[in-house]
């Protein structure tokens, strides 16, 4: 059952940053802050102060900022890192710890013991502070439920805030991520985190399963960004938890896809037409069958309200368009097409598309209704 307080924490300041090639300045940082906080978002992961440079100035300034944003700084596991933060004024940090055997002993060359120490060690030193301490549980998808349920409590008893489980890699399915958490919920009252990867393009599902299964926090990014193959969308999440569960965050759908336009723009990338939610297609429709259901009640092929999104219904023509749209469009530009010149329309439509592999535009049909108009009246005169 999903929380009655749910909270929605972007991490494309962070994780989003992460992906391969792209960088963000401290202006357009501080942009997609405000972008944000304007669409409603309060929640915000906002960098690595490790990083320091541009990156620790950037974070300062959203600091100083007199906002209700509650910023998290990300650490790694080490004591003079979290230190930073709090001499930053962050009133909530992130602690970042592996909790697969294959990242202990691999990545960062540590054990089991290590970690528990670490971990009780580092939240107490935060918590003396009297900020807000979420811990990861990372590479969640290849450590064993037992231990994690083990940590769970042990980072609870230390005092931790909420802990983060971080399918590091993507490989969880939505059963097993809702099992992962109901699994560690049994054992504990830490409030949980969902933090998943795309890299089988189930970040999105494994997140609204999370969430089903009783985790109070998930992180989100603009355009799904994120390292490798990405993370959840922050818009795809939100219009599916308000649209499919009725839980509604609160969220300007239109600020965001305002705040997507600007992420596409300064990273250089664009999103599939398909994309959910935001992509060209989403509320355009080519099929002649399903145009003309559209023509008379537009919630028979719309499952989103375009104008909840700054959108609008698009009827495109092409090679599997019908007559209704043909003579939408005809109408529109003030003509009264026959049936007959509608049919012929309609066949040189189609053919044009498969000829422009694509779209035909209004002023092509325009075009070829005029000379199908004149063969017409050319074929009477004969006559």
């Amino acid at each position: 059952m999903i929380q009655r307080d749910i909270i929605l924490e972007d991490t494309t300041l962070r994780d989003g940053e992460q992906t391969p090639g792209v960088a963000f300045s401290k202006d357009m940082k501080i942009r997609i802050f405000e972008l944000l906080y304007n669409s409603g978002v309060r929640w915000f992961e906002v960098g690595i102060p490790a990083m320091g440079g541009e990156e620790l100035s950037t974070m300062k300034e959203l600091l100083w900022r007199d906002t209700d944003a509650m910023l998290i700084s990300w650490n790694r596991g080490v004591k003079e890192e979290v230190v930073d933060s709090l001499k930053l004024g962050f009133k909530g940090v992130h602690i970042g710890l592996p909790a697969s055997n294959l990242h202990l002993s691999g990545s960062i060359k540590k054990d089991r013991k290590w970690l528990l120490e670490t971990a009780v060690g580092l939240i107490k030193l935060a918590k003396d502070k009297g900020v807000f301490v979420s811990i990861s549980a990372e590479d969640v998808g290849r450590a064993e439920i037992s231990f994690l349920q083990e940590y769970a409590g042990i980072v609870a008893e230390a005092g931790a805030d909420r802990l983060r489980l971080s399918d590091t890699i993507g490989i969880l399915d939505f059963n097993k991520y809702a099992d992962l958490v109901q699994q560690i919920k049994s054992v504990s009252e830490i409030d949980l985190q969902c933090h998943t990867h795309n890299d089988f393009g189930l970040a999105v599902a494994n997140t609204i399963a999370g969430v089903m299964a009783g985790a109070r926090y998930f992180h989100v990014t603009v355009n799904g960004l994120g390292e490798r193959a990405g993370m959840p969308d922050i818009i795809q999440v939100a219009a599916i938890l308000k649209n499919l569960y009725k839980k509604d965050l609160g969220l300007d759908f239109r600020e965001l896809v305002k705040t997507s336009d600007y992420l596409k723009k300064i990273t250089n990338t664009n999103c599939f037409p398909w994309t959910p939610a935001i992509g060209d297609n989403v509320f355009a429709h080519e099929s002649g069958i399903h145009v003309n259901g559209m023509l008379r009640d537009k919630d028979t092929f719309e499952a989103l309200d375009p104008w909840e999104f700054g959108k609008q219904t698009r009827y495109v023509l092409g090679k599997h368009s019908g007559k209704a749209t043909i003579n939408y469009y005809l109408v529109n530009e003030g003509y009264k097409p026959t049936e007959d010149e509608s049919r012929k329309c309609l066949e040189r439509v189609r053919q044009l598309s498969i000829d422009n592999l694509g779209e035909v535009s209004v002023e092509e049909l325009v075009k070829i209704y005029l000379e199908v108009r004149r063969t017409s009246s050319d074929l009477l005169k004969v006559k």
